[in-house]
C-alpha cells in the first residue's frame, strides 16, 4: 500500500542512507572475539588510560541530548549528575533496566541477543560516570535464552580481563551482575527493580528518597535503560557532537523502533529519532498488509494515549512532536492496527492485563484496574450502558498521579484516549436506553393533565 502525501517535515535527516551503529549488520557480532574485531571496550579503553575525570564523561553525555530510552525520555547526563558527592566506605551502584515487559516493547531483547558487548562496555562506563564499581543486569525471567546466552558472553569478558578487577591496567575495578527477575511489569519501575534485586516483594517504594539519595541497600544508585547504556560507548567513540546531530534536535541520537500489529514486515528497526510516524508504517514496515486502511496507532508501548489514523499526519518520532501530537514516545514500541481492529475488544485486553500486574499496593491501582476491566468487559460483551463511558473516565480521573508508582497512570492512559477519541465504537456496543412499559415522561404527564379527555390508567 502507497504511504499517503507527506509534508517533509522529518526531523531525522536523510533517514534512509542512516547506517547502523547500536545493531550494526556484523555476523556474529554477540561473539566476544568477533566484537572485538569491530571496536568492543575500546570506548571504555579510551577513558581509563586517558585518566578522564567522572565529570568529564558526564558532561560528554549530557553534550550528547541523550535521553532515556525506557519510556520517561530524561537526560541520561542530568540524571547521572543527581549522584551525591564520595563518602569514603558508602558503596554506590548502577543498576540497568532490562525487564522490558511493556506489551508491544522487543527493542532491548535484540541488544541481548546481537551486541551484548555493547552494553556491558556502556553498563561500566556508566558505573564510571556515577563512581560505582558494581553494575547490576536486571532481565526478565522470561528471557531465560537471552540471559544464558549473556552469561556465557560476560564468562568470557571476564576472561580476558574486560570486567572485573584491574581494567587495561589502570587498577579501576568493575563487576557485571546479571539477575534474573520474576517476570512481574512492576519490576520496569525502577523502585521495585531495587526491592527485586534485594530479595525483597517488588513493591515501588515512595519518593523521596529517590535512588541517588538511597537506592540499593540505602546505597547512592543509578538505573537506565538498556539501550540508554547502549548508547554510552557510541557517544565517546563518535562524539557528543555526532550524536547531538543525529535526528531531532531536542530528542536526539539513534532509536531502535519495534514495530508490531497489522504491517506487512513487523519488526525492530534502527534509525534516528524525528523520522515521520507514517515514514515508519508506510516505507519501513511496508504499509498496512493486505492493503487495508490504517485505524489507530499505540506508538510507544501500551500504556501511552492511542492515536487515530488522522492524527499520525505529520508526527515525527521524538518526544516533542508525540507530546504535541497527542501522545508519547514512551519505549518506540508502535503497535499498529488496520480497518477491522474492533477498539472496545482492543481495550479490554489491555484493561485485562494492567489488572492482572498491578503490586496492589495502592487502593486507586488494585481496585481501580479491577472496575476498569469489569466495565469494559461489560461493554465488549454488549451489557453495558452509556454511563458507564462517563464512569470509565471518572475512574481515570481518580488513578492517575494518586499512587506510588505511575502503573496507574499506565493502566488509566489508555482507557481514557481510547474511549474518548472511539467513543462511537464503545456507543455502538452499549445497550440502547429503553423506556419502560408504563413510563409517563414529565412532558407527556403535563400535556395529559392539560388534556380533560384524558385519563391515566391505574
Amino acid at each position: 500500500m502507497e504511504a499517503p502525501k507527506q509534508t517533509p517535515t522529518s526531523k531525522a535527516g536523510d533517514w534512509r542512507s542512516y547506517q547502523r551503529v547500536i545493531l550494526p549488520p556484523v555476523r556474529d557480532l554477540h561473539l566476544l572475539d568477533v566484537a572485538l574485531q569491530n571496536g568492543a571496550y575500546t570506548a571504555l579503553e579510551k577513558i581509563l588510560k586517558e585518566g578522564w575525570e567522572r565529570k568529564r564523561l558526564v558532561d560528554e553525555v549530557k553534550a550528547s541530548g541523550l535521553r532515556g530510552r525506557g519510556g520517561a525520555g530524561f537526560s541520561t547526563g542530568l540524571k547521572w549528575s543527581f549522584m551525591p558527592p564520595d563518602k569514603p566506605g558508602q558503596p554506590r551502584y548502577l543498576a540497568c533496566n532490562g525487564d522490558e515487559s511493556e506489551p508491544g516493547t522487543f527493542k532491548d531483547r535484540q541488544i541481548f541477543e546481537y551486541n551484548p558487548h555493547l552494553l556491558f562496555e556502556g553498563m561500566m562506563m556508566g558505573a564510571y560516570g556515577i563512581g560505582a564499581h558494581t553494575a547490576y543486569l536486571y532481565v526478565r525471567g522470561e528471557y531465560a535464552d537471552y540471559i544464558s546466552h549473556m552469561e556465557r558472553e560476560l564468562a568470557k569478558a571476564y576472561a580476558k580481563g574486560l570486567v572485573g578487577k584491574n581494567l587495561f591496567g589502570t587498577g579501576w575495578d568493575c563487576d557485571i551482575v546479571i539477575h534474573k527477575g520474576a517476570g512481574a511489569y512492576i519490576c520496569g519501575e525502577e523502585s521495585s527493580l531495587m526491592e527485586s534485586l534485594e530479595g525483597k516483594r517488588a513493591y515501588p517504594r515512595i519518593k523521596p528518597p529517590f535512588p541517588a539519595q538511597k537506592g540499593l541497600w540505602a546505597n547512592p544508585t543509578t538505573i537506565n535503560n538498556v539501550e540508554t547504556l547502549a548508547c554510552v560507548p557510541l557517544i565517546v567513540h563518535k562524539g557528543a557532537s555526532w550524536f547531538a546531530g543525529l535526528g531531532a534536535p531536542k530528542h536526539p541520537g539513534p532509536l531502535l523502533y519495534g514495530v508490531s500489529g497489522h504491517v506487512n514486515r513487523p519488526g525492530v528497526y534502527e534509525y534516528p529519532t524525528g523520522m515521520l510516524l507514517t515514514d515508519l508504517i508506510y516505507e519501513v514496515c511496508g504499509g498496512i498488509r493486505g492493503g487495508k486502511k490504517l485505524k489507530a496507532v499505540v506508538p510507544g508501548g501500551s500504556s501511552v494515549p492511542v492515536l487515530t489514523a488522522e492524527m499520525c499526519e505529520g508526527v515525527t518520532m521524538d518526544a516533542e512532536s508525540m507530546r504535541d501530537g497527542g501522545s508519547m514516545l514512551g519505549t518506540a514500541g508502535v503497535l499498529v492496527m488496520d480497518e477491522d481492529v474492533d477498539m472496545v475488544s482492543f481495550l479490554r485486553r489491555t484493561t485485562h492485563f494492567y489488572h492482572h500486574e498491578s503490586c496492589g499496593q495502592c487502593t486507586p491501582c488494585r481496585e481501580g484496574t479491577g472496575w476498569l476491566e469489569k466495565l469494559v468487559t461489560r461493554i465488549d460483551e454488549g451489557e453495558g450502558n452509556l454511563r458507564d463511558l462517563d464512569l470509565l473516565i471518572s475512574l481515570c480521573d481518580n488513578m492517575e498521579g494518586r499512587t506510588v508508582c505511575a502503573l496507574a497512570d499506565a493502566a488509566a492512559w489508555p482507557v481514557r484516549w481510547t474511549v474518548t477519541r472511539f467513543r462511537s465504537e464503545f456507543e455502538a456496543k452499549c445497550k440502547p436506553s429503553l423506556v419502560p412499559s408504563g413510563f409517563v415522561s414529565p412532558e407527556t404527564l403535563g400535556e395529559a393533565v392539560a388534556d380533560p379527555g384524558y385519563v391515566l390508567s391505574d
